[in-house]
């Protein structure tokens, strides 16, 4: 069932941002547009769900099960994915039942959910945490949330090629570094370690700096067996993670070049901004901005 699934190798488009504030700085930036993928599977989630994907088919495995919450991203991709392809999906749910637009396209996307409250998700990191659901599930492969970890990174490394393959078309002869969204650092691995020190990437938080993303990138880039690599990590999460105020806000709205979302892009946009007003970048910068996708997940904030 798994096998059609791993035949699916999507394009990214890059495509230029015109914003005032870009053009004053002199400073350049395509946006790599991961959320128009596809309409239901979008985002940087397909990207970091393949290779635990082949890794499912190769141990024999039905589908997946994996974990989220009430707006998951990471769940929403996958449902549709398993729709899509014909595979069967779990999603094990943060707190206690909740009646939101993703978990009903959830549910209608044939996920079989269960709702772990908040202690049972805290455990989800536990060593003996997938025994039982692998007992209930023995057909289904575990998922880290969000597809974290080495597996979610290398399928995020082939959005480098993508990029150099169409910088001709932009009028671009090379760029000189990433900008993207962080949650829990894995997108930002992969590119980190497609770069190979060559060029930085910038991580806009989307979580406090407290809440393990530098460790997670250190353990993916040394698990990969990286030396060097290079990128920074910045605070964007404007006080906590699904954290949106006023300010926020009023950029989204106002910034009609480009659909966004708060938890991500929104952030990651906004604290761009303010670094290149800050000549953080000189001009003449070729930025990549990786647009993560998320959109989906607006409806909670509507």
């Amino acid at each position: 069932m798994l096998l059609p699934t791993l035949d699916w190798h999507p394009q990214p488009r890059l495509e230029p941002l015109h914003l005032d504030w870009l053009a004053r700085a002199g400073v350049e930036v395509a946006v790599l547009r991961l959320d128009r993928i596809d309409p239901l599977i979008s985002g940087n989630k397909w990207f970091k769900l393949v290779h635990y994907l082949r890794a499912a088919h190769e141990a024999g495995a039905e589908g997946v099960m994996s974990l989220g919450g009430a707006y998951s991203n990471h769940l929403h991709a996958l449902a549709a994915a398993g729709k899509r392809f014909g595979f069967p999906t779990a999603g094990l749910l943060r707190g206690h039942p909740q009646d939101t637009p993703t978990v009903r396209d959830l549910e209608a996307l044939g996920m079989e959910l269960h709702w772990l409250g908040y202690g049972g998700y805290r455990e989800r990191h536990a060593a003996c945490f997938w025994g039982p659901w692998q007992v209930r599930y023995p057909h289904l492969h575990p998922v880290p949330e969000g597809g974290s970890g080495l597996p979610g990174a290398q399928g995020c490394m082939t959005w480098a090629a993508s990029v150099r393959e169409q910088l001709a078309a932009l009028g671009w002869t090379d760029y000189h570094g990433w900008w993207l969204a962080c949650g829990t650092g894995t997108s930002l691995a992969g590119l980190v370690l497609a770069e190979a020190g060559e060029r930085p990437v910038y991580g806009a938080l989307a979580v406090p700096p407290d809440h393990g993303v530098a460790q997670q990138v250190e353990r993916i880039v040394a698990e990969a067996g990286h030396c060097k690599p290079r990128y920074e990590l910045l605070d964007g999460s404007r006080g906590g993670f699904a954290r949106v105020d006023a300010e926020l806000t009023d950029f989204i709205e106002t910034t009609t070049a480009i659909e966004l979302e708060p938890l991500y892009t929104g952030k990651a946009l906004m604290l761009l901004k303010a670094h290149v007003e800050a000549e953080a970048f000189a001009p003449g910068t070729r930025l990549v901005f990786v647009h993560t996708g998320g959109l989906q997940g607006r409806r909670g904030f509507e």
